[in-house]
C-alpha cells in the first residue's frame, strides 16, 4: 500500500451536509474522483504523444525494412 498525504478542499455546507444524510462517505468519492481524474489525464497524455509519433511513423517506408530484414537474413 502506498503512501498517503492528506489534500483539503473547500465543498459548500449544503452538499457535504446533504452527502452526510444519504450515507455517502465523502473522503472516499473524493480520493476514487482524483484517481479517476488523473487516469483520464494521463491517457490523455499518452494520446496526444501516440498522435506525435503516428507523424513520425508515417515516414517509415515498411517496404525498405522488410527489404533490409531479408536481405540481412540472406546473407547469415
Amino acid at each position: 500500500m502506498g503512501s498517503y498525504i492528506t489534500v483539503s478542499t473547500k465543498v459548500k455546507k449544503e452538499v457535504v451536509e446533504k452527502a452526510r444524510r444519504l450515507g455517502v462517505n465523502i473522503s472516499e468519492v473524493l480520493r476514487k474522483t482524483l484517481e479517476e481524474e488523473v487516469r483520464r489525464r494521463e491517457l490523455e497524455h499518452l494520446g496526444n504523444r501516440l498522435n506525435e509519433l503516428d507523424s513520425v511513423l508515417e515516414k517509415i517506408d515498411v517496404k525498405e525494412i522488410v527489404r533490409l530484414i531479408r536481405e540481412d537474413r540472406e546473407s547469415r
